[in-house]
């Protein structure tokens, strides 16, 4: 399918949302990065900045890159304003359901009738996000990976009712952002967090039962089964919060015990050490 799309509108400034512009930006789309935050705005275009001046260090990009991709994004408070000319809208903020059911709605009742609207939820399904909409057939999971700018992956996903016509224009678009799309279907956790959020939980029953100490269940995830990252740093960097959230929707979705969170996570998020962006998870940051 040819892709017709330019402009793009992203909701949400934090760490997935100026990633996703960034990338889009970078690849020759005009993007309207929205948030409520005026601070977030600010914040997430200083990062974008950084991150465009690291890659023009490493030689990825030219200087004259950089600027051209910078002049590509601008930024709106309301959603209204923002969406109103987009020809697709992802969702990027935090992963509530009540608050992507509500911006949805706002999406859909502001873009104009032929936008796609996507969500970029790690694990909220996306046939109950595109029913509160009247264009359930347009709404699609486009779950990018942390960090953005450098992770290939995006997990594309199949609501009951998205249009194959839809899913052809994402897989196209994701491969014009130099990226690799694969294809899942709407079910907890789709394909990444259904199997990475057991395998983290077991990382840290392994460590509460005492099998091991943090850093030799990480030591052996790396060197033994060549991961870039042991399983509890990962966790930190997830968000232990983040991942907690998961394993209720994949216990709660398939009703099976084998995903119930292990009480040390529970209790470490309710003490509020919650990993990299509190200081303190599994390690100290």
């Amino acid at each position: 399918m040819i892709n017709y799309m330019k402009n793009i509108s992203v909701i949400g400034a934090g760490t997935m949302g100026n990633g996703i512009a960034h990338v889009f930006a970078q690849n020759g789309y005009e993007v309207t990065l929205i948030d409520v935050s005026e601070f977030q705005l600010s914040k997430a275009l200083a990062t974008i900045n950084k991150n465009l001046d690291r890659q023009v260090a490493k030689n990825i990009i030219s200087g004259e890159q950089k600027i051209e991709t910078i002049s590509r994004i601008k930024s709106a408070s309301t959603i209204g304003i923002g969406v109103q000319n987009a020809d697709l809208v992802i969702e990027a903020v935090t992963e509530q359901e009540s608050l992507k059911l509500k911006i949805f709605k706002e999406i859909d009742e502001n873009a104009t009738s032929h936008s796609i609207l996507a969500s970029n939820t790690s694990s909220i399904s996306i046939t109950k996000i595109a029913a509160v909409t009247n264009r359930p057939e347009k709404v699609i999971g486009m779950h990018f990976m942390n960090p953005v700018p450098v992770m290939k992956l995006v997990e594309i996903i199949n609501g009951y009712k998205t249009d194959i016509a839809v899913t052809d224009s994402i897989v196209a678009v994701t491969k014009s952002l130099q990226k690799v799309p694969c294809v899942v279907n709407d079910y907890p956790g789709f394909i990444a967090n259904r199997i990475l959020m057991p395998m983290i939980n077991e990382a840290i029953y392994s460590f509460y039962e005492g099998v091991a100490a943090k850093e030799e269940i990480d030591t052996v995830m790396k060197l033994g089964m060549a991961h870039p990252m042991g399983p509890l740093q990962l966790a930190d960097f997830i968000g232990l919060d983040v991942c907690l959230a998961i394993l209720k929707v994949l216990q709660d979705g398939f009703g099976n015990p084998k995903y119930a969170p292990c009480p040390l996570l529970v209790n470490m998020v309710a003490a509020g050490n919650l990993g990299v962006k509190t200081g303190k998870g599994f390690y100290n940051y």
